[in-house]
């Protein structure tokens, strides 16, 4: 069986265009109905970021839909719009307005298409022109919101969880890190954040060892495979500063 691909987002600034994918180990009509009716509060939010806790759509072009949902500190927030196309399993086209956004209106696409092991899901949200901080916002979104999607849908069986330690360059750099390397480990943090947001990090945080500090993060993934390019995408890593990751799995977890 092929191996399926995670989350990712692309949010050209410029075009005003959001691209977002994940493959899923679900049939198209599963993931159709987790998107398109109030199963949508199952799965999309999560703790420490928010939750949603209303959806309604009517299934009809020219049919409205809103959602509904409150904060982590406790706002309430919603979007709404019209249905402009549906096919289900295969498509479906809608306009977006969320409350936090100035009123704009931009229109968003979800394509459903099968492939071996299951769905690919492709979003396409464009109408950001002008807007690059809006355009920025909603790719990191839609690639938290394809993630919870997954972990929604896939078999939980097929989950594996590594604990993780990142090797700092020397013994001493918590506590003698340079302001380059601050900025470094302030990009690393917003990484692991994003992260735990999507459900990917479970834990995650500096480890007062004496014989020097380390990072520990905790992390769900399917295989290997993810974990190292989760890794490899870590700013840490890419700063090319000398760290580096030793990784173990965990047999058994208790939550």
């Amino acid at each position: 069986m092929a191996k399926l691909k995670s989350a990712r987002a692309v949010a050209d600034v410029v075009e005003g265009i959001v691209m977002a994918r994940v493959e899923i180990a679900a049939a198209p009509d599963r993931v159709f109905r987790a998107l398109s009716t109030d199963e949508l509060t199952k799965w999309w939010g999560a703790d420490g970021v928010y939750r949603t806790t209303r959806f309604a759509l009517d299934p009809h072009p020219g049919g409205k839909w809103r959602t509904d949902g409150v904060g982590v500190d406790g706002a309430s927030f919603h979007v709404e719009g019209e249905v402009l196309e549906i096919d289900p399993p295969r498509r479906l086209v809608q306009t977006w307005k969320p409350s936090w956004d100035g009123g704009a209106l931009t229109t968003l696409t979800y394509s459903l298409e099968a492939i071996e092991g299951g769905t690919r899901v492709t979003i396409r949200h464009t109408g950001f022109v002008g807007r690059p901080q809006s355009c920025d916002g909603h790719g990191q979104g839609w690639e938290r919101v394809l993630g919870w999607l997954d972990r929604y849908l896939s078999p939980t069986s097929g989950g594996r969880v590594f604990v993780c330690r990142l090797v700092p360059p020397r013994p001493s750099f918590m506590q003698d890190m340079t302001s380059d390397e601050r900025a470094v480990m302030q990009a690393h943090s917003q990484y692991w954040h994003r992260k735990l947001a999507e459900g990917v990090a479970i834990a995650f945080g500096p480890v007062a060892d004496p014989a020097g500090g380390w990072g520990l993060g905790i992390l769900e993934v399917r295989d290997e495979g993810e974990l190292r390019a989760l890794q490899d995408a870590d700013p840490a890593i890419q700063s090319g500063r000398g760290f580096r990751y030793e990784s173990l799995p965990m047999p058994q977890i208790v939550r």
